[in-house]
């Protein structure tokens, strides 16, 4: 499922009609450049989530946890940025807590699908990205490592003028087949007219569906 949004007004919106379809137990592994809007996305989604606590980057701290507001299950916020295996992350000791919260793992992809086989994948890429390369990979992760925060911080907070992002939506597992139409039709109808693509991103199950 793919969504093209025109502004980071948009971005927000987005995250919070997610946020009302996300559970405890829910993995979300988000991918992006650095500025992609990886942050953004978290910090909206927190505030629909109504938990605690300021969200920035976790770079130098990997993992943070912010309690719910209304009872509700906490976010986990972890940056993988830095770590360099599945294994570093396993010793982050994050199954305890993946059953009672939502967990967002940012440059996540290849390290926390081990966390569960039930997760959604999200890939924000910025328009002028793919104008330049005709790609949304991930940028090389050996930047300086003193500059990282910064920089994506920088990216978000001061928004380029082309604020316009590609955001790609796969389920895993069973838990987000229904759940991901249920997240189109609510993004369908919202007024700012977020455009919705036709492809659908649970494995490509609910495609065949449309089809027949």
């Amino acid at each position: 499922m793919k969504f093209q949004l025109s502004s980071l007004v948009q971005m927000r919106t987005f995250a919070e009609a997610l946020a009302g379809y996300l559970r405890a137990g829910d993995l979300l592994i988000l991918s992006g450049n650095l500025g992609a809007g990886k942050t953004t996305f978290t910090q909206s989604l927190g505030r629909a989530l109504g938990v605690a606590g300021r969200i920035t980057s976790p770079t130098f701290v990997i993992a943070r946890e912010h309690p719910s507001l209304r009872d509700g299950p906490a976010l986990v916020h972890v940056d993988a940025y830095r770590l360099s295996d599945a294994e570093e992350l396993g010793d982050l000791d994050l199954d305890s807590e993946l059953e009672e919260s939502i967990t967002v793992v940012e440059w996540g992809a290849g390290l926390a699908e081990q966390l569960s086989s039930d997760h959604l994948d999200l890939t924000i890429t910025p328009m002028f990205d793919l104008a330049a390369d005709g790609s949304g990979a991930e940028g090389d992760a050996t930047a300086d490592d003193d500059a990282d925060e910064a920089a994506e911080n920088a990216a978000e907070d001061d928004a380029d003028e082309d604020e316009r992002r590609l955001v790609e939506l796969h389920g895993h597992g069973s838990s987000w087949d229904a759940r991901l139409q249920q997240v189109r039709d609510s993004l369908r109808a919202l007024a700012d007219a977020i455009e919705v693509s036709e492809s659908d991103g649970s494995d490509g199950s609910a495609d065949e569906e449309e089809r027949q």
